[in-house]
């Protein structure tokens, strides 16, 4: 018996780059002896992808009872696309919906315990839609999925994170805060960031306008909700610091000033990241009672199918994955 954490990884949607990305990590010897990796997606598209890139895996099941103890990489047939729906680097529904059903049975196997983590590769919103879906980002399906109330999003760096307030909304809908909600967030980001460093983190959270409010003059989120959230957690042992204006808060974190930011909405914290390290970032879903880590990247149909895509962001999401899984770091359900 293997003695290494089961990572499932859903390979995203097969007209993107995420089959290739996957495959390529996978080969690269020592990540993949460092656990046993179970890929969810069309076993005909894996097979014709490593037939060009080198990759073999050893064995491909229908089921997940079948999984040989041995093997080190098993192919989950998931019998949702077939060869003649598939067209790379296009929008299409009947890919949307079969990577969303990659996303499930790789979720299931977590909920099953036949997985200790799941790796998702990039779903396009957009395909997903087109079958009436009402599909906002992985984060909120699998909150649903796993019968959450709520969920956050951390990007993992090795620099500092960035837990959010709020991610797949408006930015109207953004703007509206609760001190419940940001406490909430601030809370698990923090026991995030224990469970990943072993200590306690330092964090620095953002306002929510220009200047952290500038006293008044441009808003009163800060005083009204924000400073609030912030003045309960320190009452309760937890140090942060803030609110404090974004635009500089970020070149701070950069420079070492705090180990998580907290940041209002989807675009405040992602912009800066990804500008910093746009392939070296990981997406970290908190609040669930599975571990969920992904790439922080799109599907990039412009390069779809061209043997161009990196997959760096992979490879440091399955290492995450893989350290998460092996310290049992699960966060705890909201």
């Amino acid at each position: 018996m293997i003695d290494i954490p089961t990572i499932a990884v859903s390979i995203g949607d097969p007209a993107g780059v995420g089959p290739e990305v996957t495959i390529k990590a996978l080969l690269d010897d020592a990540l993949r002896n460092t656990a046993r990796w179970v890929l969810v997606g069309e076993d005909w598209q894996i097979r014709t992808l490593g037939e060009t890139l080198g990759f073999q895996p050893d064995q491909v099941v229908d089921h997940p009872e079948d999984m040989a103890e041995d093997a080190k990489v098993v192919v989950l047939r998931a019998r949702q696309l077939s060869e003649s729906e598939l067209a790379i680097g296009e929008v299409r529904a009947a890919c949307g919906k079969a990577g969303l059903e990659y996303v499930r049975l790789a979720a299931q196997l977590c909920l099953s315990g036949k997985a200790d983590a799941i790796v998702t590769g990039p779903l396009c919103k957009e395909a997903v839609a087109l079958n009436g879906m009402d599909f906002c980002g992985h984060t909120e399906f699998l909150a649903e999925l796993c019968g959450v109330q709520q969920s956050r999003m951390l990007l993992h760096h090795e620099k500092f994170s960035v837990v959010h307030v709020s991610t797949h909304c408006s930015l109207a809908e953004a703007a509206k805060l609760s001190v419940d909600r940001i406490q909430k967030t601030i809370e698990l980001g923090h026991e995030a960031m224990i469970r990943l460093n072993g200590n306690p983190p330092r964090i620095a959270v953002c306002g929510l306008n220009p200047h952290a409010g500038e006293n008044g003059l441009f808003g009163n989120e800060e005083s009204q909700f924000i400073g609030p959230a912030i003045d309960k957690l320190c009452a309760q042992g937890i140090a942060c610091e803030g609110p404090l204006p974004a635009d500089t808060l970020f070149m701070q974190a950069a420079r070492g000033k705090c180990d998580l930011v907290v940041a209002m909405y989807h675009d405040q914290g992602h912009v800066p990241m990804k500008l910093m390290d746009f392939e070296h970032t990981v997406n970290v879903t908190l609040g669930l009672p599975i571990v969920r880590v992904s790439v922080d990247h799109g599907t990039a149909f412009d390069i779809a199918g061209r043997d161009l895509a990196s997959c760096d962001d992979m490879q440091i999401a399955m290492r995450l994955a893989i350290r998460m899984a092996a310290s049992r770091v699960f966060p705890e359900p909201v």
